[in-house]
């Protein structure tokens, strides 16, 4: 019976490796020392493989190398801790106790796995190789213990190709280019179909490309493989296509990769062996069924390389119905113990089915909504634990847009494939990685279609708006990586023939290029002509229900950024209690409006200016009713005017002298005020509190316009709560002066209008300056509330141009200078430290402070939990991400409960 093992083979003979390291952790049937929980040290694959181990599920013997041997082999510069090899030996000789093999065997040899498994799943980023240990002399023994030479050949050359390619760095293509050789000469196309005797000059083939690349024939001593095979695997830990992935990814704070090694079970060994993977409930829905692919006679690369199409799960049952019935029962039997949806390997061996792999199921949003609610029900998780479950992040893939039906019923459709990743992407063609990040960088919406992707796309990837493949399924390498990211994909389009050399597709006798426009519908799979109207998804019920259990768990606000009645109600219906940020100067771009406000900005005194202002009073009031009206019931954040002015004036010639026209000026008047407008850098100039000082018309405008929008809404009933904030303030006097300005004009307006209700407009600042933060005690003295505009303090914290930092960004990124994009997640240590500060200093002088966020990284997750923890009332972020920070916000609070043992 398999029990726990208490023996953690701590011991180590490098000086290198830590006096108490973790080195080896064996699993299978007669012994298994590591568990669940220990996926840090084990990596997801190594605990997984581990705990099934321990419940009984059929798994084949193997150890895992640990992630703590890998950070030992990045400090000592890619070199394996002395000793660690003969600890290998070790475990090696359990294996070949339990299997009856011999490891290097010339009769029945032991061949094993050595595949990664960092603590957190990165599918197809760092390196495999199956079928190590089998060499010349093996080959026979393999054949004979098997009574199968075409199997044995089979094995071998997939190893000479894989080792090759992975170890030592020989093109893989250079070896299929031997194996298509062979197959024209036979005249098959399918790798099944080559002879015996095909094989063998395979092999031979294979061994010569070998000896030729590398300068040496091919490792026959086992054990030499092995080593070899376990520091490539290391070494993959900081590969680019895995280093790029965990930046996209914003995967941090991991030692490195273990190392599983297992022995093999053979998926082709016959009609009557495969291999596949599948997932314990729908990855892209939710449905509560077993969902994946096999292929028969084949290895466990075939399925995720994309390079055969397989079959879905549910032919299985044709195939081999005890296989079938068996997994239907795994499922069960996984889910119970895991009490999560599952991502399942595995491999039929003539007949026997062997588990290879169980981790936690990459899913859509939809689908992580639906299964949590669902598992709810099923009684197998609490609410709480419902709501914790779901990413944040992925939210927004249930907001994603999707083609109307009027334009669906008329698109022409030139392709089917399978709808591998929701959604709806409309672009044009990339047929390189690099071509598709090239042309998204310069702002084009591109759709990188492929025969296949690898790791090495995943920038491309990332960069582009859709997928599109010719071959794979649905558990393929783009699949996989574009579900995770949400990313629109459509895999197995099989009716595209893709010329990526040419950089062109070709279908039903149209040839498409990188200029035309293709739209790709990832919920059906269809690929269509042309650029095709889109439309806003519908909730469903388990998002209703999520949300309703994370809003009673939620202690911090949730408000949204917007500036149009629309907006204000796009972000009511997704949960919004109210705007935390409306930028008045969005409300001025508008085509008759900015005539008016370009008049008031060439006025050459004060008159002139408010009789211009005097036109744009009653277009402000009407959007302030709109809004408020949207909102009633909860408060509107008025942000007053923020931009520099030049912002409104066109510079160039010709609208100068359209301009000149309009307000019957004289051309060289119009450039001579342009010019004077103009300011070395305008984003420090004069912009925010500082255009309502010297231009205090502006504010009395604004002022009033909100007033008396809020008393046209309060006498029909509507509550309309308004809030007037400051920008840019950095010194106590300026928001004293305008504070007092502001009341005033809310005093006069309200006489004016005789208006005898209760008129509370509550005045605050935006805290974006560092000074601000700093002297935030002297300013809360002023201030109603403090709203953080996080975009501009990150700017002037660091001093970088958020407009321009992308010209250096990617560099820090890659080099570690940053961990991350400082304008996307919140820089804790830094402009963290100045919130922290303010809302510190602020809170000391005035308790009844109410604090806010309404920068962009309102909605990012991680920028939310830091948020929670400084206590702020509530954040605001654009509509599309209110779900998020809904969502966020009560998983912030739980985690906090959880922390403090509640």
């Amino acid at each position: 019976m398999n029990v726990r093992s208490t023996d953690r083979s701590t011991a180590g003979s490098s000086a290198t490796l830590p006096a108490n390291a973790r080195i080896l952790s064996h699993f299978g049937a007669m012994r298994t020392d590591g568990e669940a929980s220990q996926r840090q040290l084990l990596g997801g694959k190594g605990a997984g493989l581990a705990e099934m181990a321990l419940i009984g599920l059929p798994v084949p013997p193997g150890f895992t190398i640990t992630t703590e041997v890998c950070a030992t082999f990045d400090a000592a510069g890619g070199r394996l801790p002395a000793g660690l090899m003969s600890r290998v030996r070790e475990h090696v000789t359990l294996l070949e106790q339990e299997t009856g093999k011999g490891f290097g065997s010339d009769v029945d040899p032991l061949l094993v796995s050595v595949r990664s498994g960092a603590a957190v799943s990165m599918p197809g980023m760092m390196d495999t190789v199956l079928n190590l240990g089998l060499t010349d002399a093996g080959v026979g023994g393999l054949a004979a213990a098997s009574g199968d030479e075409r199997f044995a050949l089979d094995a071998y050359r997939r190893l000479i190709a894989m080792f090759g390619d992975v170890v030592m760095g020989v093109p893989h293509a250079l070896f299929e280019q031997v194996f298509d050789r062979i197959k024209r000469t036979e005249g098959v196309t399918d790798d099944t179909e080559v002879s015996v005797a095909g094989l063998r000059r395979l092999v031979a083939g294979s061994l010569k490309v070998y000896r030729r690349r590398v300068g040496a024939a091919f490792p026959q001593d086992p054990y030499r493989q092995l080593q070899l095979a376990i520091e490539a695997v290391f070494r993959s830990w900081n590969a680019p296509k895995a280093v790029a992935y965990r930046r996209i990814a914003g995967i941090t704070g991991l030692a490195g990769t273990a190392v599983n090694v297992q022995a093999m079970v053979f998926g082709n060994r016959g009609s009557d062996s495969g291999t596949g993977v599948a997932f314990t409930r729908d990855p892209a829905t939710g449905e509560n069924r077993l969902y994946g692919e096999f292929l028969i006679n084949a290895q466990g690369e075939d399925v995720v390389a994309g390079i055969r199409t397989p079959r879905p799960i549910d032919e299985m049952r044709a195939w081999n119905p005890q296989v079938h019935q068996q997994l239907l029962q795994i499922k069960e039997r996984l889910e119970a113990h895991e009490r999560d949806a599952q991502d399942i390997e595995f491999t039929v061996e003539s007949g026997r089915l062997w588990m290879l792999q169980a981790r936690t199921a990459k899913r859509t949003g939809a689908a992580a909504v639906r299964i949590a609610v669902d598992m709810v029900k099923e009684k197998l998780i609490t609410r709480e634990q419902a709501v914790l479950r779901v990413p944040g992040e992925d939210l927004t893939q249930l907001l994603l847009p999707s083609f109307t039906p009027a334009a669906k019923r008329s698109a022409t459709v030139i392709a089917v494939g399978l709808p591998a990743s929701p959604g709806a992407a409309t672009g044009r063609p990339a047929f390189t990685a690099e071509e598709a990040a090239r042309r998204a960088d310069a702002g084009e919406d591109v759709i990188l279609v492929r025969k296949d992707t690898s790791p090495e796309d995943v920038e491309g990837m990332h960069r582009a708006v859709g997928i599109l493949t010719s071959t794979g399924g649905m558990t393929s390498h783009a699949a996989v990586v574009a579900r995770g990211w949400g990313t629109c994909c459509v895999a197995g389009a099989g009716a595209i023939s893709i010329e990526e050399g040419r950089r062109r597709c070709a279908v039903g006798g149209r040839v498409i290029g990188p200029q035309d426009v293709i739209s790709i519908d990832g919920s059906t799979g269809e690929v269509m002509l042309g650029e095709l109207p889109r439309q806003m998804p519908r909730m469903s019920a388990e998002f209703a229900t999520i949300m309703k259990w994370a809003d009673e768990f939620r202690r911090i606000g949730v408000r949204a950024n917007a500036d149009t009645p629309a907006d204000a109600r796009r972000a009511r219906e997704f949960g919004a209690r109210g705007i935390g940020l409306c930028r008045t100067e969005h409300m001025f771009f508008d085509e008759k409006r900015i005539a008016i406000v370009r008049e008031m900005i060439l006025a050459e005194d004060e008159a002139s200016r408010r009789r211009a202002l005097a036109k744009l009073l009653p277009m402000q009031r009407r959007d302030f009713i709109g809004i408020f009206t949207a909102m009633k019931g909860f408060p509107v954040t008025v942000r007053l005017l923020d931009p520099p002015l030049h912002e409104f004036l066109p510079h160039d010639a010709a609208m100068q002298r359209q301009l000149a026209e309009q307000t019957g000026r004289g051309v060289r008047e119009v450039r001579r005020r342009v010019h004077a407008l103009h300011e070395q850098n305008p984003m420090l100039g004069h912009r925010g509190c500082r255009l309502a000082i010297t231009y205090p018309e502006i504010l009395e405008m604004q002022v009033t316009a909100i007033v008396q929008a809020a008393i046209h809404c309060r006498r029909r009933r509507i509550d309309a709560r308004p809030e007037i904030m400051v920008p840019l303030v950095g010194t106590r006097r300026e928001l004293q002066l305008l504070r007092e300005r502001t009341l005033e004009v809310v005093d006069r307006v309200r006489r004016a209008s005789r208006y005898a209700g209760k008129l509370a407009i509550p005045v605050g600042t935006m805290i974006e300056v560092p000074r601000a933060a700093v002297a935030a005690g002297e300013i809360a003295e002023e201030a109603d509330f403090f709203s953080f505009g996080t975009n501009d303090l990150t700017q002037l914290t660091f001093g970088y141009s958020r407009d321009d930092v992308n010209g250096f960004l990617p560099a820090y990124l890659a080099q570690g200078v940053l961990d991350r994009d400082p304008f996307q997640s919140i820089d804790r240590d830094g402009v963290g430290a100045l919130v922290a500060m303010a809302c510190e200093r602020g809170r000391r002088a005035r308790p009844s402070l109410k604090l806010g966020i309404c920068g962009e990284h309102g909605g990012d997750p991680d920028s939310i939990r830091f948020f929670h923890e400084l206590g702020l009332d509530s954040v605001s972020c654009s509509p599309f991400r209110v779900p998020v920070a809904r969502l966020v916000g009560a998983q912030a609070e739980l985690e906090a409960r959880m922390r403090a043992g509640d």
